[in-house]
């Protein structure tokens, strides 16, 4: 009978995707008009399948590559306003330390704009009327803080701009390309909203979020008048709000009473906000500046699906368009303002095009005690989705959330028999403060629940089946796959565990320097490490290791900033020690997650072979997989 439903399920299958096409590097992607609108630059592979930054003149068929990065491959560019020249990013093997590098688009000369060992820089800005020159944050005076200095394009010259007094995490220029207003964490695990009225007055405070609101500033205005913020005061949800400074009135520009704003267009040059975003099951635009709605209404009627305007010229004539499905590729169209019409540049990854994919739908079910809870079903394309093997794939952050699109983990675990559950627990972002704050102190505890409660929702639709259910995720994901083995040890089959923390309190011990600001707002809602010691160690899976039962199989990257190796190696340990199942893949040249595709292909074909031994779904074999730094353990 098992016999007969398994080869009955494998010829209703769509064929097996081979984890290259899944995994590996995208074709061409991530393109970005030139400010000029004459150039288009895009990240895709060399010739020893290295992603780089190439670059392409629109209308010609000239593509070449601009960079030379040698192993980790560039993930992040942008153009600047000094037309020669773009700027990437790139760590050390996963560190995170990044450093900001330009490039020369005429002579392809790359400049390290940033050379300082173990210092990390964010981009804050750029502006089209100050071409030259780009604001970036560097820890290089104290580890734990980022003043902002001011480097210029031409000659690399690093100048000092603006002290942060320790507490600042984001700043923002105004039209003028001067610092006046930034955020600063409080010590009450909030944030202050500061205010200067020219670059040598003093900070003032605006506002003050107390720990359980969220906000922070968007733009000045043009003029200089008005500062965007967005913020939940006085709200349950995230509002995008025009601020007077001088006066402090604040007008509501956008709202949703349950849902927070989440992206916001702005105009390149004038500064005026176009358009803003929620996020309910999908993306839902609201428009501000009419003139921009018969381009709204043009773009959407290209292909289904998500759109975003990934760039524009100064000129604004000419936009690049990103389309997001489920079940395909990212196609990217280059569409024109003038004519109102759009043309196909190309889908980051073609050999997606024709395949059967499978469709994510938008779920929810009530958790136990009453709250909402939404998420994202995935289930094999050509299966009845009944009595399925089935993977709960968790998202990292705890703040952050899952979104509706494509997703090579789902349509890997889809393609090989499993239905895939993504769920947006209490805790994730988009859906509130309300929401959000549920999820306070409750690691491990109701953030759980939410869970479990997602596993009994399966079960009890008929969706899974109930002996055959695995949890899996990355980062918090990763401590949630800990929790659900030890804390609830005979609810999943097995767990896939990617770079997540054990033990709350080594993990709050070991965070980098850069997050001391941040430290706070942890304390508020995850527990005060100085005061709750105990609590933190009743959260954390590493000392529950002894009621492990099921098979565990972890992945982690050697130079991991945030979870550091020690995190998976003193879970292995004690597993080892109590002679429970596990194993455990170390990557020595990745970070925070496996940026380069060998390591990818390694770790999910090791994870492919886990899952189909407890599961019972389908598998490529593991093959020759050249490059990879992997070293099971």
């Amino acid at each position: 009978m098992t016999t007969a439903t398994a080869s009955q399920t494998e010829t209703q299958l769509p064929p097996l995707i081979p984890r290259e096409t899944l995994f590996g590097n995208p074709k061409r992607a991530r393109p970005r008009l030139s400010p000029d609108g004459k150039y288009l630059a895009y990240i895709a592979p060399d010739e020893k399948d290295v992603l780089q930054v190439w670059l392409n003149t629109l209308g010609q068929q000239d593509d070449r590559k601009l960079t030379d990065d040698q192993k980790r491959g560039i993930r992040a560019f942008f153009w600047t306003y000094n037309l020669e020249q773009l700027i990437y990013l790139q760590d050390s093997d996963g560190d995170e330390n990044f450093h900001l590098y330009s490039v020369n688009i005429q002579s392809n000369v790359v400049r390290d704009l940033t050379p300082f060992q173990g210092v990390k820089a964010q981009p804050i800005d750029i502006d089209p009327a100050f071409p030259d020159e780009v604001l970036v944050g560097l820890n290089l005076n104290n580890p734990e803080k980022f003043d902002v200095y001011r480097i210029n394009l031409n000659n690399g010259a690093v100048e000092f701009d603006t002290d942060n007094p320790g507490n600042i995490v984001s700043w923002t220029a105004d039209a003028q390309f001067q610092i006046r207003a930034a955020v600063a964490a409080t010590q009450d695990g909030g944030s202050d909203l500061l205010f200067r009225e020219t670059a040598d007055k003093p900070w003032e405070t605006l506002r003050h979020w107390g720990p359980d609101d969220e906000g922070g500033a968007v733009s000045f205005s043009q003029d200089g008048k008005t500062l965007y913020i967005v913020g939940s005061h006085d709200a349950n949800a995230e509002r995008l709000i025009a601020l007077n400074p001088a006066t402090s009135e604040e007008t509501v520009l956008a709202a949703d009473d349950q849902y927070d704003v989440d992206d916001i267009l702005i105009h390149p040059t004038t500064r005026v906000v176009q358009a803003v975003s929620v996020y309910k099951d999908k993306e839902e635009w609201q428009i501000l500046d009419e003139s921009i709605a018969p381009d709204f209404e043009a773009i959407a009627q290209v292909r289904e699906g998500e759109f975003t305007i990934g760039s524009r010229d100064l000129a604004d004539k000419n936009w690049l368009v990103a389309y997001l499905t489920d079940d395909g590729p990212v196609y990217y169209y280059l569409y024109n303002r003038e004519s109102k019409s759009s043309s196909l540049l190309f889908s980051n990854k073609p050999e997606l095009e024709e395949l059967s994919l499978a469709s994510m739908q938008p779920v929810s079910y009530q958790a136990r005690d009453g709250l909402t809870i939404h998420g994202y079903l995935t289930t094999p394309a050509g299966l009845e989705g009944k009595n399925l093997p089935t993977v709960l794939y968790v998202h990292g952050g705890p703040w952050a959330r899952d979104t509706w699109g494509y997703s090579p983990t789902v349509q890997w675990l889809a393609n090989r028999g499993y239905a895939v559950l993504q769920v947006n627990f209490r805790g994730s972002t988009g859906y509130g403060k309300d929401f959000l704050n549920a999820g306070n102190r409750q690691w491990g505890a109701a953030m759980h629940d939410d869970l479990i409660d997602a596993v009994n929702w399966l079960t009890e639709q008929g969706i899974s089946d109930p002996n055959k259910i695995a949890i899996m995720g990355g980062s918090y994901g990763g401590y949630a796959t800990l929790v659900g083995l030890t804390f609830t040890p005979d609810v999943f089959a097995c767990g896939v565990d990617i770079v997540g923390p054990s033990n709350l309190v080594t993990l709050i011990q070991s965070v980098p320097p850069y997050w001391a600001p941040m430290m706070a707002m942890f304390a508020h809602r995850v527990g005060d490490l100085e005061k709750e010691e105990e609590f933190l160690k009743e959260r954390s899976p590493l000392f529950f290791a002894d009621q492990i039962e099921k098979p565990l199989l972890i992945g982690q990257g050697a130079n991991d900033p945030r979870v550091k190796q020690a995190e998976s190696e003193q879970i292995v340990e004690a597993m080892r020690q109590a002679g429970k199942p596990v194993e455990y893949a170390l990557y020595t040249d990745e970070g925070h997650g496996f940026a380069r595709p060998e390591n990818r292909l390694h770790f999910y074909a090791i994870a492919e072979g886990f899952l189909a031994k407890y599961l019972g779904g389908r598998a490529e074999p593991v093959g020759e997989i050249e490059g990879h730094s992997g070293v099971v353990k």
